[in-house]
């Protein structure tokens, strides 16, 4: 087994996002996900006592690794406020553009997917995205204090931006081309440009 420098339990969950970015939650059986992850499946009755509970354990640990890239690049004080969160909508375009195979797409895979099937993971993707608007807004905050951002309320702001940037995404995977995550990007930044600056 190849688990050498993590733990089972973490082995199962990077191994189970892998397969669920692709096929979604609902076509990885509990058999397909033990054989690619090697692992018996008194290991994983170990770690989760149900498949629903691994989902919502794979949701919090996908936002958890998220949010962290998130602080890293959102307290870059090198940057201002409008830069960084420029930055991370690039960086979106890139990721999802690319076709979204092993990259940041959890949310948009599973979202309409799982919300009438679990009430947990449902919770936890609220929770999750609950996180990352937190963090654009504070974001959006600095723009704001530092001139590089329009006055405007910030919790709105991040809100609007998060969802539009989600519905660009889906848009992105049903129609197999960036134009609508290039719209969000234009959109985006005449939102947060200053009108001095324009």
């Amino acid at each position: 087994m190849k688990i050498e420098t993590q733990s089972t339990r973490q082995h199962i969950l990077d191994i189970g996002y892998k397969l669920i970015v692709r096929k979604g939650f609902s076509s990885v059986g509990l058999s397909l996900l033990l054989q690619a992850a090697e692992v018996p499946k008194g290991s994983f009755y170990h770690y989760f006592k149900s498949k629903e509970q691994f989902g919502e354990a794979l949701i919090t640990d996908y936002f958890e690794k998220y949010q962290l890239d998130l602080d890293t690049l959102f307290n870059n004080s090198t940057l201002t406020g409008y830069q960084r969160l420029m930055q991370y909508w690039q960086q979106w375009l890139h990721v999802q553009a690319d076709g979204c195979v092993d990259q940041k797409c959890l949310v948009v895979k599973l979202s309409a997917e799982v919300a009438d099937l679990s009430e947990a993971m449902r919770l936890a993707l609220l929770k999750g995205s609950a996180g990352i608007i937190d963090r654009l807004t504070t974001c959006v905050h600095v723009g704001i204090n530092d001139s590089s951002i329009a006055e405007q309320d910030p919790q709105s702001t991040a809100e609007m931006l998060y969802h539009m940037w989600l519905g660009a995404s889906l848009m992105n995977k049903l129609g197999h081309s960036p134009a609508a995550l290039e719209r969000a990007l234009v959109t985006t930044k005449a939102i947060l440009t200053p009108k001095t600056a324009l």
